[in-house]
């Protein structure tokens, strides 16, 4: 394109030049000339010096937008390339999982004999780095009164900080001994994990007290009956419902296709007894009936009683069947 601009400048000035150095005769000069004896027809002709600026006009506008779209359209490849890795490294992150909560079995599991500090420092190390073995050297000693072991640990969340680096959320569930009283201990805690391109880890911070993960306060909106869906449907469909989930806990899939399309619910194969539907919701979609409703069941073996909760579609032609 620069070179297309040079181009065009330079047969422009010497355009400019030539109509300035081409002056027009004066009136003495023109007196003097002969004027033809035949007078010749004037023909109209488009100047070579005009089709060729406005051809380098052109070809200088086709350059120029040329460049603005390669600019506005180019991508940037690093950038989404690092993107993808950072993403595929998110979207593993059970290989850091299990290094923490190894970790963690080993951190805050211990006892007071010299022996086990000594077995406790040299597991630990495997996962710290120098700076935080040196740190963790005096946590435990042999004059403090307790004795722990670990009885679970949960990761809850696993977070990007750097490039090679990772926030862990955890919760570690301790059973906690002084003397002969023994206390269940729950704690949430942070390490960060640095991570090497070969998948070497390490933990680089030390484990820090963080808040317990809460429940949140969201509440679903509350499905309401479709006041359209006539009394004798909802009786007929609730009937339909009754039986087949007295039948569910074990049909066979043969047994199963009389009620259900396609597959839609697979055989469980379970010793549950059939207790009763809890609040079933109608509502039309099309010619076919959705409903929500929460099944009892009797769990034989255990003697709990089990709530399932299914979102079903029903159609009927000569009878009702679950589509969806």
């Amino acid at each position: 394109m620069e070179r297309t601009l040079l181009a065009f400048l330079f047969y422009f000035q010497s355009f400019r030049n030539e109509r300035l150095f081409s002056c027009p005769k004066s009136k003495g000069e023109r007196k003097t000339e002969k004027a033809p004896k035949n007078k010749k027809v004037r023909t109209m002709k488009v100047g070579t010096h005009k089709k060729s600026v406005l051809l380098l006009w052109a070809v200088l506008l086709a350059s120029t937008s040329f460049g603005v779209y390669k600019n506005f359209t180019a991508i940037d490849t690093h950038t989404v390339h690092e993107k993808e890795i950072i993403q595929l490294r998110l979207n593993d992150t059970n290989g850091i999982e299990n290094f923490v909560k190894n970790f963690a079995k080993a951190y805050y599991s211990w006892d007071t004999s010299k022996e086990a500090i000594e077995a406790r420092t040299t597991e630990i190390s495997k996962y710290l780095t120098k700076e935080l073995q040196d740190l963790n050297a005096d946590t435990i000693r042999t004059d403090i009164p307790t004795s722990a072991t670990v009885t679970n640990v949960l990761v809850w969340n696993v977070g990007q900080s750097g490039t090679d680096d990772f926030t862990v959320a955890y919760e570690v569930d301790q059973q906690v001994k002084e003397g002969e009283q023994t206390q269940a201990v729950t704690e949430n805690y942070t390490v960060t994990v640095h991570v090497d391109k070969d998948g070497a880890m390490v933990i680089t911070q030390n484990p820090t007290l963080a808040p317990a993960v809460q429940k949140s306060k969201y509440e679903p909106k509350v499905q309401e009956a479709d006041v359209s869906v006539s009394s004798d449907t909802v009786k007929d469909a609730t009937a339909f419902l009754e039986t087949f989930f007295k039948l569910y806990p074990t049909a066979t899939e043969k047994e199963l296709a009389y009620y259900v399309k396609d597959g839609v619910l697979a055989p469980v194969s379970g010793d549950y007894v059939f207790s009763e539907l809890v609040n079933p919701v109608f509502t039309k979609d099309g010619d076919n009936l959705k409903v929500s409703v929460s099944v009892k069941y009797l769990d034989n073996k255990s003697k709990m009683t089990q709530i399932s909760q299914y979102e079903l579609m029903l159609h009927k032609d000569d009878n009702w069947k679950i589509v969806e």
